[in-house]
């Protein structure tokens, strides 16, 4: 059973930082791909950053320039570092990862929310 558990949202002003945390436990050796999600109030879920198996990412151009995905093989944790946060950055987070199989499995979520 592959479950993921986010950490790190908070209050924040615009222009702080916060870091997202997402461990992952189970066969967490099965995913090609994990990333980091949001959904703002009214609005669909939409992808902020990824990261693959080979260290390959992908940025929203909302985040470009200002968040950084990474992971922590050894701890099984991927991260999400966010700087320079605005009020439209607000949403609940979420990670989610792909495995082998072609399965989706995603966390419960984290509410970040920056104020002006």
């Amino acid at each position: 059973q592959v479950q993921l558990v986010e950490s790190g949202g908070g209050l924040v002003q615009a222009g702080g930082s916060l870091r997202l945390s997402c461990a992952a436990s189970g066969r967490t050796f099965s995913f090609i791909t994990m990333g980091w999600y949001r959904q703002a109030p009214g609005k669909q879920r939409v992808v902020v950053a990824t990261i693959n198996r080979g260290g390959s990412t992908y940025y929203a151009d909302s985040v470009k320039g200002r968040f950084t995905i990474s992971r922590d093989n050894a701890k099984n944790t991927m991260y999400l570092q966010m700087n320079s946060l605005k009020p439209e950055d607000t949403a609940v987070y979420d990670c989610e990862a792909i495995t082998l199989g072609g399965a989706s499995v995603r966390g419960q979520g984290t509410q970040v929310t920056v104020s002006s």
